[in-house]
């Protein structure tokens, strides 16, 4: 079943790739547009010596992780915001009727090739880091450098998920959604000391925000969370992941099943 997904996505990836010269400008100003978020961070920097009680290559540590985990959730699944253009003009009619996964045929259908060369900043920035961060080298630590960002990638990716879901019952849910996925993004590119009060309990903790690149960077820098939390909850990023991908996959499932033809 697999077969009919990479047929879609070489329909795709050929299609984009036609006009080799735009295809090219497109790569290159998207993957520059992504890197004025890493840009942010150095000016900050460059004004003052740490950020949050975070020294400089301590955040680029927990930049790296969300500059990795976001930009390839957004080009695996982040087509899937284009469910609520599907929503409103029937398209989704004809997407049910298909005998294939519903989910994976809106990501397919719309994977956009030019947002590769976020991932591939992202990996980079990432094994900078590495490099230059005071990493506590431990097995557990080797362990979770793989693991961080593919479990920070599957959580934007739930996040991605639920957002577009909520189209079944509101269409213009668009600028909500991004709230919480290109919103998050900027989010999780900072230590969580420099937020406070109830924001931060509510998106750091309460929604999980801590657990894509904060808690992660702060095991493998061998540090205990300044704002208290317990150690052991700084490897427990691969479970939240798991989590919100089981609460994405319930919530679709509903949208799926309450969804009502516009008639179209």
């Amino acid at each position: 079943m697999v077969e009919p997904y990479l047929r879609l996505l070489v329909a795709q990836v050929r299609g984009q790739t036609q006009y080799r010269a735009s295809f090219v400008v497109e790569l290159v100003f998207s993957t520059l547009m992504t890197a004025l978020d890493v840009v942010t961070v150095f000016v900050i920097f460059s004004v003052n010596d740490r950020l949050g009680g975070f020294g400089g290559t301590e955040v680029l540590m927990i930049v790296g992780i969300a500059a990795f985990g976001f930009p390839a959730a957004d080009l695996v699944v982040g087509n899937v915001e284009r469910l609520r253009v599907y929503v409103r003009t029937g398209l989704l009619d004809a997407v049910l009727v298909r005998p294939l996964s519903a989910l994976g045929q809106l990501v397919a259908m719309d994977f956009s090739v030019r947002r590769a060369g976020r991932v591939v900043q992202g990996t980079a920035l990432y094994v900078v880091a590495l490099v230059v961060a005071p990493v506590v080298w431990s097995p557990g630590a080797v362990v979770l450098v793989v693991l961080a960002p593919l479990s920070a990638t599957v959580f934007f990716g739930a996040i991605f998920v639920v957002g577009a879901t909520v189209a079944f019952w509101w269409i213009e849910s668009g600028e909500i959604a991004n709230a919480f996925t290109y919103g998050g993004r900027d989010f999780t590119s900072y230590p969580m000391t420099v937020f406070s009060g109830l924001f931060r309990r509510v998106f750091a903790y309460g929604l999980g925000f801590a657990f894509v690149a904060y808690l992660p960077a702060l095991a493998l820098l061998g540090r205990s969370d300044p704002i208290g939390a317990p150690d052991w909850l700084r490897w427990c990023s691969p479970l939240v992941a798991l989590f919100a991908a089981g609460v994405a996959a319930l919530f679709w499932r509903t949208g799926i099943r309450h969804y009502r033809s516009t008639g179209s």
